[in-house]
């Protein structure tokens, strides 16, 4: 699990961390991002502030023979026997610092992050009571592996068609294309893989392989393109021959205002955890979800103590896990459970779970809860939720436990189904539904039901997650474009942004309270 910090000001005597706004996600096994500015960068502390106002416990610099003093390289501390480990990044002339408070005397792992480079020198490092220590590091040339790529390193340096390219991205969201770009399958072969990865759950990995129940699928690879893609996905690999044929193109370093973070990561009990969503409580108190598991978990942030919630299972036959994670007015936590068909709200004062099942008669093997909005409840008392079968638009009463199915939507001007992926409420509890199939977003009226869609001026653009920010405008991510969008339903337009990566491939954006807006992806290591 990772927390990174805002470091404009962060050393300021006046900090405040961000609560219950909804952490920006991941959906990577082992690790769970989770965004917590010490300052804003519009907060009075940040403006002009040094890199560390406060005598730091642990500095030096960062250079190399073939660079002098190296920017944007990340130097990593963690203390013998924790499950913390603590991050910062060298500025422009190759300065690092941690903030006193954040290390404690004690026998220290020290590790940097530079592609192409390793540490030359010790590894370890003592910090005695009472003083600060200085640690310069010297960097040396080294072998980049094939697990420092991202997966838009790999996309950005292979050669070949955009569509093929694109065609990849459908393989981030159950795991990295390094698994594609080592192995040494034959075009024939890959047919045979993508038969067989459309039977597992999107949480399956090599620890929990769990096949979806009956004759329910994910998406197929398009027969139209699939021969053709095996057979580029065959020249890109080691099929044929022991290294790539192409050069890697890495990603520049971090500059400037990139390097002014925080990065703390906290290790899971379990290496078979796969936190999914993460969000932080009005007690500080940080919550995830399992994307493999039935589990809801609690972590403090300044022990890294995890607490497991066992969520009862309501189908042992179908795969287990849960997805989107929010937190209602009222502070309870919902979740929702995938295929298990249904809700779960936590009650954090007593502990216990209420479950919401589907009706029975509704329920298919392709029966899947995985997105809801408990944002706007207040208006009216109602939860949207999402059914992934035939993308359908449930209302719960969580009152009573009732169920209102609202059906399936589709594209006004074109007649074709919406396949939506994420469904957000504004403060009139009015719902937004994020079209992934093609691109654009539809609003349904709270009061009367009705249906608006509004495509986004980049087609294709794939709307995935987002959140309705404090002004009730919808700001989401277009993992099909590579960009962020925000609708503004007062002139009904929308406008885009475009990740200044190729490949990014954004998965979520939620906007803070101090008006910035951040996004996560499925491809690169940066937070936009």
């Amino acid at each position: 699990m990772h927390r990174l910090d805002d470091r404009r000001g962060a050393f300021a005597a006046q900090t405040e961390e961000l609560k219950w706004e909804n952490a920006v996600r991941t959906a990577v096994t082992g690790s769970l991002c989770l965004l917590v500015l010490i300052a804003s960068m519009s907060s009075p502390h940040a403006q002009g502030s040094p890199q560390v106002q406060s005598s730091p416990s642990l500095s030096g610099t960062v250079s190399s023979d073939r660079e002098g003093p190296m920017e944007g390289v990340l130097v990593s501390v963690k203390k013998a026997g924790s499950t913390i480990t603590t991050t910062v990044v060298s500025d422009s002339k190759g300065h690092y610092g941690f903030p006193a408070d954040r290390l404690a005397p004690g026998a220290y792992k020290l590790a940097v992050r530079a592609a192409g480079y390793a540490l030359d020198g010790p590894d370890a490092i003592t910090l005695a009571q009472g003083g600060p220590a200085t640690a310069d590091l010297k960097l040396k040339p080294a072998p980049i592996t094939p697990d420092q790529v991202t997966n838009a390193e790999w996309l950005t340096s292979a050669p070949g068609p955009e569509d093929l390219k694109r065609a990849m991205l459908n393989c981030t969201d159950c795991h990295s294309l390094q698994r594609i770009f080592v192995s040494s399958h034959s075009s024939d072969e890959f047919l045979q893989v993508f038969d067989r990865m459309g039977g597992y759950y999107p949480g399956a990995s090599d620890l929990q392989p769990q096949r979806l129940n009956g004759q329910h699928r994910r998406p197929a690879v398009d027969s139209a393109l699939a021969r053709k893609f095996a057979d580029y996905l065959a020249t890109l690999n080691l099929s044929t021959h022991a290294e790539h044929s192409f050069d890697l193109k890495m990603t520049p370093r971090a500059t400037g205002d990139a390097t002014r973070v925080i990065i703390t990561e906290y290790d899971l009990p379990r290496k078979e955890i796969q936190p999914h969503d993460v969000i932080v409580d009005a007690d500080g108190t940080v919550w995830f979800s399992h994307f493999a598991e039935q589990f809801l978990s609690k972590l403090d942030p300044k022990t890294g103590q995890v607490t497991d919630y066992p969520i009862p299972v309501l189908k042992p036959d179908h795969p287990k896990g849960t997805l989107d994670l929010e937190a209602d007015p009222d502070g309870a936590i919902w979740v929702g459970l995938m295929y298990q068909g249904g809700m779960a709200r936590f009650d954090r004062k007593t502990e216990q779970f209420r479950i919401y099942p589907l009706p029975k008669e509704w329920q298919t093997d392709a029966t899947q809860q995985s997105h809801f909005s408990v944002a706007g409840m207040k208006a009216d008392g109602k939860i949207w939720v999402k059914n992934s079968d035939h993308s359908q638009v449930l209302k719960l009463d969580p009152v009573s436990g009732v169920y209102v199915n609202l059906g399936s939507y589709s594209i006004p001007s074109t007649g074709k189904p919406i396949g939506i992926y994420g469904i957000y409420a504004d403060a009139q509890n009015n719902a937004y539904i994020l079209e992934f199939g093609n691109g654009g977003i539809g609003k349904i009226d709270a009061k009367t039901d009705a249906f608006a869609f509004y495509p986004t001026p980049t087609p294709f653009s794939k709307a995935r997650r987002g959140r309705v920010d404090a002004q009730n405008r919808l700001w989401f991510a277009e993992f099909g474009s590579n960009g962020v969008a925000m609708f503004d339903p007062g002139t009904e337009k929308i406008t885009e942004w475009k990740a200044p990566l190729e490949w990014e491939s954004p998965y979520d954006v939620v906007a803070d309270r101090y008006g910035h807006v951040w996004e996560v992806n499925e491809s690169s290591d940066r937070l936009g």
